[in-house]
């Protein structure tokens, strides 16, 4: 007995030591103390992380030379930080709206942490905290819930607080504010800002309606306080720090001469709505309306830990289209679902079935803005002007430069493996700053040559070189173009002498453009034409002509109304 006792402790002692973890194993053994450095492949390219290690612990995480989007990094760099510090472990779920963001820091902090001694496993895409069992939550209660959190919400949620509603709440799905609009390079449809004045450019509230007419389908009302809003909204901006002071001509303006105007408006419109004090609760989908006997009431919401009512005086919906909603696209644009898109990947039009559900009016669904060209394999904006060719990998020509939409679109897709490049000329990046900053940023190929920048493309040379010789005989008048229909100007030949600037492109859906149908006070109308008592539409999710600076303007007049709405019942 005492032979078999010992032999059952001896195999006991076995199977421990066998099953206990090794100081190699996962977030085993003390870690050195010290700083270590690692770097991870970001959106941008590469970045480099630095993380301060004491002991077992996380103590600091610094972002150094990286290539990421400024509007993104700089919102979701603090986020992904306070939370692998909080769970001391690089495993944790990712910033929504700076997925690949998130991952570069998660694996440079895993990587930087395995040379300190303590390994985390492998970091991917998909590596996500434990996950939260959902459950039913409370309802809270507020006067104003705004339903998305870009620049049309956030405008909203302001505008409200300023005309004297003290609880005011925004929802946004995404971990990150300011929608698309934190991207944007101008800011256009101001009517007599400071800049433009100041440039010579004069404008009136009737000449702008009076040129809208022309191609917008909004109701003559509504165009009537788009213009009324864009002769203020220069004003307004610069009331709350805001200030473009670079006019390009018309009514576009930017920051300055090379600083976007996205990211200085929406930078601040978050800053502000900080300051007054407005609940923002990021990660917290808007899934239902609640409607009450023909009266929006609230909404309701998911959010990590569960679902909620929040209970509501006013309803505001600035939850943006569905540009990256392929079903939808197919369903009202049908084709269009082949094109990529410019706006954020949460552009999924979450609210057209709610609509839908409560028998609130859309109209104008087949509408989409398309952007002309946009870096392949990017979401940036790319091009400006009409100095420029496109060619196929072929190195030829084979559409009508001057022209867009869905036409373009089509036409680069049919090209070989679907690839198009945009080519162009010292004169071209002289006057375009998106192109020089696009350089800067080396998204573009540049050559002393055509013949060495089809090389740094990957296309033929030869066949370039004659597009171009081609494309300058067509402006001299020496031969018939095959694609422009358009009378050409010497200012757009290309110069003779390099150097030469191209990079591949495709077209995209910048936006769509139908969507709830609001009148001229941002007031939603059911499909009876009446409107629903206390819900308020703007931006993106509107059906509307207008974009970012209506989205501003309406974003205002929503919230006023709203505001009006409550204090006077």
């Amino acid at each position: 007995m005492k032979k078999m006792r010992l032999l059952s402790l001896i195999l006991a002692l076995v199977l421990a030591v066998g099953c206990a973890k090794t100081p190699d194993d996962s977030n085993s053994g003390a870690a050195k103390s010290g700083t270590f450095t690692a770097k991870a492949g970001g959106y941008g390219g590469e970045m480099n992380v630095e993380v301060d290690v004491d002991g077992d612990k996380i103590v600091d995480i610094r972002l150094g030379d990286h290539h990421e989007s400024s509007p993104v990094i700089k919102r979701a760099f603090p986020m992904i930080k306070e939370r692998i510090i909080e769970a001391q472990t690089p495993v944790v779920d990712n910033v929504s709206g700076a997925t690949f963001s998130s991952f570069a820091v998660k694996k440079a902090v895993a990587d930087a942490m395995k040379e300190a001694g303590k390994d985390f496993g492998e970091i991917t895409m998909t590596t996500q905290g434990p996950a939260v069992e959902k459950k039913e939550m409370e309802a809270v209660e507020t006067q104003v819930v705004v339903v998305g959190g870009g620049p049309a919400g956030l405008s909203a949620a302001i505008e409200a607080k300023e005309n004297g509603i003290n609880d005011v709440m925004i929802v946004e799905k995404l971990d990150i504010l300011s929608g698309n609009g934190k991207f944007d390079m101008n800011f256009f449809d101001m009517i007599n800002s400071k800049a433009s004045l100041a440039n010579g450019v004069e404008d009136s509230v009737e000449k702008f309606v009076e040129e809208k007419k022309k191609s917008a389908w909004d109701t003559d009302a509504r165009l009537i306080a788009q213009a009324e809003g864009a002769a203020e909204v220069d004003s307004w901006l610069r009331e709350h720090g805001i200030e473009l002071n670079y006019n390009y001509g018309g009514r576009s303006c930017m920051a300055e001469a090379e600083a976007y105007a996205g990211e200085e408006i929406q930078d601040n419109l978050e800053k502000k709505a900080n300051e007054l004090g407005i609940d923002i609760r990021t990660g917290t989908k808007g899934v239902d309306l609640i409607i009450e006997d023909g009266k929006a009431t609230g909404v309701k919401v998911e959010g990590k830990e569960g679902t909620y009512d929040i209970k509501a005086d006013a309803v505001i919906v600035a939850t943006g289209g569905f540009s990256s909603n392929k079903d939808l696209l197919k369903k009202y644009v049908p084709g269009s679902e082949r094109l990529a898109t410019s706006n954020q990947m949460s552009a999924t039009g979450d609210f057209v079935s709610i609509f839908e559900k409560h028998n609130i009016a859309m109209d104008h669904m087949d509408k989409l803005s398309i952007f002309k060209t946009i870096i392949t394999n990017r979401r940036d904006l790319t091009g400006f002007g009409d100095a420029f060719i496109f060619v196929n990998k072929n190195g030829e020509r084979f559409t009508d430069e001057t022209a867009g939409g869905m036409g373009t679109a089509n036409a680069i897709l049919d090209q070989e493996g679907g690839k198009a490049y945009y080519i162009y000329d010292q004169k071209m990046y002289d006057a375009g700053y998106r192109l020089r900053k696009h350089n800067k940023l080396g998204y573009h190929k540049k050559a002393d040559t055509l013949e060495d920048l089809a090389k740094e493309l990957g296309i033929n040379g030869e066949n370039l070189v004659k597009s171009v010789e081609d494309f300058n005989k067509a402006i001299d008048g020496e031969m018939e173009d095959p694609f422009r229909k358009t009378e050409f100007g010497q200012e757009k030949k290309f110069n003779t002498e390099g150097p030469f600037y191209g990079v591949e492109v495709e077209s995209a859906i910048h936006m769509t453009k139908g969507g709830v149908v609001a009148d001229e006070k941002a007031q939603v109308m059911d499909n009876d034409g009446k409107v629903v008592e206390g819900l308020y539409a703007a931006g993106e999710v509107t059906d509307t002509s207008g974009a970012y600076s209506a989205a501003v303007v309406f974003g205002r007049i929503s919230g006023e109304e709203a505001a009006k709405y409550i204090l006077e019942k």
